[in-house]
Parts: structure tokens; C-alpha cells; sequence
């Protein structure tokens, strides 16, 4: 579970950077989403490296949902009856909703391949430019509130994840506790707000 996360958070924050470049104009987003299929060439055919990326977070993207179904059977077995009064006070609202707010997730980074990848329901179509399905998709409110819904709903996850891992990790103690819980929650401020910037940035008129 932690290592899959690790994984896929490290694509994030290359990924929130990327996107980044869409306030650098319609040519340079343009030419980094060219040059993301392009990397190795010419020792390597086209999209060779992004084929490895895309697999590798597939992978892990398996491996994180196998991991979060297994720990569940886990818990279940180990304790098959319920308890007759639970305590949620030590629980945060992300780790009580962390199974369905993943399943969320999950969803949307199919919408959002459809959308922005692929272009299949994006206004613009599949034979628009990245620039252009990103400015058609985000100027339809309904479209960024979704995103905006979705990637709050992440970002939750990331927080508690981020928290989780430390720990499975023997990165966290009591001692360390808080320091760790501060720092999940300011990462995942300025992750998420990272991606957000930019479908409201659209929304707004400061990209077009």
C-alpha cells in the first residue's frame, strides 16, 4: 500500500508541474505534452518511455487497490463481529471514508483520461491540442466543478496516505507525530492547490 502510493504520488508532483506550463502559453504546453511522447527518441521509438510510465502506474495503481481490498479482508477476519460502540474521535473524515473516497478517485482519473488524454468527452474533441481541450473542458463550470470536487476529495486521501506510510515505514513516532500530520496536510495543500490553479485560472478568464 505504501510503496504504490509512493509511486503514483511522485507521478503527481511531476504531473502538477507539467500542467504548470499551461501559464507559459499555447506553444510551450503544447511542445512539453509532444515532448512527454517523445522522450529517448531517437534511441528509443515514440512513446516508448511514456508506455513505461503508463505501465508502471498501472502497476501500482493494481497493486494499491489489491493492497486496500487485502487489508480490508484483514480487518474483517480479524475482528468478523462489529464493535458495539465505536470511538471515531481519534478519526479523521479521511480515514473513516479512505475506501470510498479511493473508489472515487479512481473514477475520475478515468473521466479525466476521457477528457483531457484522450479527448473522447472533452467539447473539443480528439483532434484538438492539449492547450485546447484543457481551455474547452475547464471553461464549463460543471466540468471544473467536478475537477475541483475530485481533486479535494484526493487530496484528502493523499493526507491521511502520506500519514499512513510514514508510519508503516518507521518514519513516525509519537514524538514525531504531529510534525508528520502538519507536514501531510501542508503537502497536500500545495499539491492539490497546484491543480487547481489551473481549471480555475480557465474558469476565470486568466487562461484562454
Amino acid at each position: 500500500m505504501a510503496v504504490s502510493g509512493i509511486v503514483m504520488l511522485l507521478y503527481l508532483i511531476a504531473h502538477m508541474i507539467g500542467n504548470l506550463k499551461i501559464f507559459a502559453g499555447r506553444e510551450s504546453f503544447n511542445g512539453y505534452s509532444e515532448w512527454i511522447r517523445t522522450i529517448g527518441e531517437p534511441a528509443v521509438p515514440a512513446q516508448t518511455t511514456l508506455t513505461i510510465i503508463r505501465i508502471v502506474l498501472l502497476v501500482a495503481v493494481v497493486a494499491h487497490f489489491w493492497a486496500a481490498v487485502s487489508l480490508w479482508r484483514q480487518a474483517k477476519q480479524a475482528r468478523p463481529q462489529r464493535y458495539v460502540t465505536k470511538k471515531p474521535v481519534a478519526q479523521s473524515y479521511a480515514s473513516r471514508t479512505m475506501r470510498w473516497g479511493g473508489v472515487i478517485v479512481g473514477l475520475f482519473i478515468v473521466y479525466h483520461i476521457l477528457d483531457l488524454t484522450v479527448g473522447a468527452v472533452n467539447p473539443a474533441g480528439t483532434d484538438a491540442s492539449p492547450y485546447d481541450r484543457a481551455v474547452a473542458g475547464f471553461s464549463n463550470p460543471f466540468v471544473t466543478a467536478v475537477y475541483v470536487i475530485a481533486l479535494i476529495l484526493l487530496g484528502m486521501h493523499l493526507r491521511h496516505g502520506i500519514w499512513s506510510a510514514t508510519q508503516t515505514l518507521g518514519q513516525s513516532n509519537k514524538r514525531r507525530e504531529k510534525t508528520v500530520n502538519l507536514f501531510a496536510l501542508v503537502f497536500s495543500v500545495v499539491l492539490i492547490g497546484g491543480f487547481l490553479i489551473v481549471p480555475f485560472s480557465v474558469l476565470f478568464g486568466l487562461v484562454d
